[in-house]
């Protein structure tokens, strides 16, 4: 059989068992067992090769290190610590408990690297809150939604994680690329949330700012405060790579957790394991199939007919990036961020790099795109977490979320035209 016919049924095959509601790490791993077998140049053995091979990485123990890192500062106490503090500066503003959400979120983003994972320790402490106060659920669950995508674009991010080791570019240059980006994207969160809120008459309090009351917080999350700046700056202090970083904010929300806080039980340890092992689990589950499917599909030259056709459609960079962009818009309604990360970040990456864009530059740029695929139906992650916080139907979510989409796709844009955005940073660290 051709290349060109097992790439086919590559494809039609993932699509099937997408439509039969086949999990996403299940159905492309049955789609590389199905190529394999229609194929008959690779032995069924080589799937389980390659599914090993893909874990079986030192950069990607970051992964499950990072997903652990997040669900024990969740149930440590480190997590309400932040809320509070961000409360103490902005609870007093129109929209202050939202404003303090998507702070949380950035800040939370700074250990735990994932979205879902954002959104489910954020929503579950501040979504009852919201709604005590007066906000509307559609607003309040859209908006968890939303804040949670920053999760994997402010360092650490698991995506990043992905995109260096299939692509070979830096993984620490990746992490500083993604602090301004991710800053922008929260200010605008900020700015949308203050306007609606006012024209909505929504304010939590009207108390005047005490710095007493911000000291108290301040003092009270210290340690808490301190986690990324352990994280962030021991890796761009060269103390410690990404991986050994994931593994130091494990013990020092460990640490935190039992001896300083003190809010963390056996019991509740277990727990938190158990939640995190089960999502652990899935991912690299996925991680697995995902390199197992990108292999036969090299196997099959389909990344090089695809570079070559988007490459010969223009000559023009920017109509090229706005197709790839597109690519990824669509790709992300339909597939998880991290097995289209994995399949799709060697096929693209060398198209971007061609037309001048720097590789760390693209790789915020797809990182970007596929965080608005964490709140784009129907897949859209995020959307379904925030539905499980709010214990709400999805459609209460997604009547909320078209103008936080809107705000994505608009910084999505500043950060594809305007490279200074994601280079600045980076361009300091390599001079």
């Amino acid at each position: 059989m051709s290349a060109a016919a097992v790439a086919w049924i590559l494809f039609i095959s993932l699509i099937v068992f997408l439509m039969l509601n086949v999990p996403v790490g299940f159905a492309i791993g049955l789609s590389a067992f199905v190529a394999i077998l229609a194929g008959g140049t690779q032995s069924v053995g080589y799937l389980s090769q390659t599914m090993v091979a893909g874990c079986d990485s030192f950069p990607i123990l970051a992964v499950p290190l990072f997903i652990l890192a997040g669900e024990l500062m969740g149930n440590g106490g480190v997590s309400k610590r932040i809320l509070n503090v961000c409360n103490a500066f902005f609870g007093r503003f129109y929209g202050g408990l939202a404003i303090c959400t998507v702070v949380f979120c950035m800040f939370f983003a700074a250990v735990s690297g994932s979205g879902p994972a954002t959104v489910a320790a954020v929503g579950g402490m501040v979504v009852p809150t919201m709604l005590k106060n007066g906000y509307s659920k559609p607003f309040t669950l859209a908006l968890i939604a939303c804040a949670g995508g920053i999760g994997v674009i402010i360092p650490p991010s698991i995506p990043m994680v992905f995109y260096g080791t299939t692509t070979g570019a830096s993984i620490g240059e990746l992490f500083m690329a993604g602090f301004m980006p991710g800053i922008l994207i929260g200010l605008c969160l900020i700015a949308f949330c203050y306007f609606y809120s006012r024209k909505q008459g929504w304010k939590d309090s009207n108390a005047k700012f005490s710095w007493r009351v911000a000291g108290r917080a301040l003092w009270d999350g210290k340690y808490a405060l301190l986690n990324p700046v352990i994280i962030l700056g021991g890796i761009y202090a060269g103390i410690f790579t990404p991986t050994e970083a994931a593994a130091v904010a494990c013990f020092y929300a460990l640490f935190c957790g039992f001896v300083v806080h003190r809010e963390m039980t056996v019991k509740s340890f277990v727990a938190t394991m158990k939640s995190a092992v089960s999502t652990i689990g899935t991912t690299m589950l996925i991680v697995g199939c995902a390199t197992s499917f990108a292999k036969v599909l090299s196997i099959t030259g389909a990344p090089t007919a695809i570079a070559n056709a988007i490459g010969s459609f223009s000559d023009s960079w920017l109509v090229v990036i706005m197709l790839i962009n597109v690519l990824l818009l669509f790709v992300g309604c339909f597939m998880d961020t991290t097995p289209a990360m994995l399949i799709l970040a060697p096929i693209l990456m060398p198209i971007a790099t061609g037309f001048g864009f720097d590789i760390i530059h693209f790789g915020i740029i797809m990182v970007v795109n596929l965080a608005i695929g964490f709140i784009t139906p129907p897949l859209g992650i995020n959307l379904f977490v925030a539905a499980r916080v709010g214990d709400e139907p999805l459609g209460t979510v997604i009547k909320g979320i078209v103008p936080f989409i809107l705000i994505m796709l608009f910084d999505l844009v500043l950060i594809t035209l305007i490279p200074d955005i994601s280079m600045t940073l980076v361009n300091l660290m390599r001079a």
